[in-house]
């Protein structure tokens, strides 16, 4: 194999795992470190850190349907947990369930958006195989 091979071969491989971990962790892709996102819900056009091009995303309803499907998968099963124990008054069940609900979402949207925009970062999706 020659140099230009190694490099070409080097340059292309972009592992998805990594990248995952740290869009969940709302840190840019490629670097790690710069900001993926601004005022919540708002991709960067690019990292502050390494220059990445980060406008190319196509994240839309995914994040908010990963969300839903977590938060539901995981408050269903506690919400039969607790009423076949302890057997609470519907309305103390209904707030504490609520304010898990949406205690909850707001805190996995950002991270699974930032996950989704690395897992496209990571498989070359919508235009991030230009960029740096």
């Amino acid at each position: 194999m020659t140099d230009q091979t190694i490099d070409t071969a080097i340059e292309s491989e972009r592992e998805t795992w990594p990248a995952l971990v740290k869009g969940f962790r709302c840190k840019c892709p490629n670097c790690g470190e710069g900001k993926l996102l601004h005022s919540y819900l708002k991709v960067n056009d690019s990292c502050s850190n390494c220059g990445q091009e980060l406008f190319h995303h196509r994240a839309d309803d995914g994040p908010a349907y990963l969300t839903i499907l977590l938060v539901g998968h995981l408050l269903a099963p506690a919400l039969h947990v607790s009423y076949v124990h302890w057997r609470p008054d519907p309305w103390t069940m209904a707030i504490t369930l609520s304010i898990g609900c949406i205690a909850l979402s707001l805190y996995l949207l950002p991270r699974l958006k930032g996950a989704v925009v690395a897992y496209q970062w990571a498989r070359r999706m919508h235009g991030f195989d230009t960029s740096k």
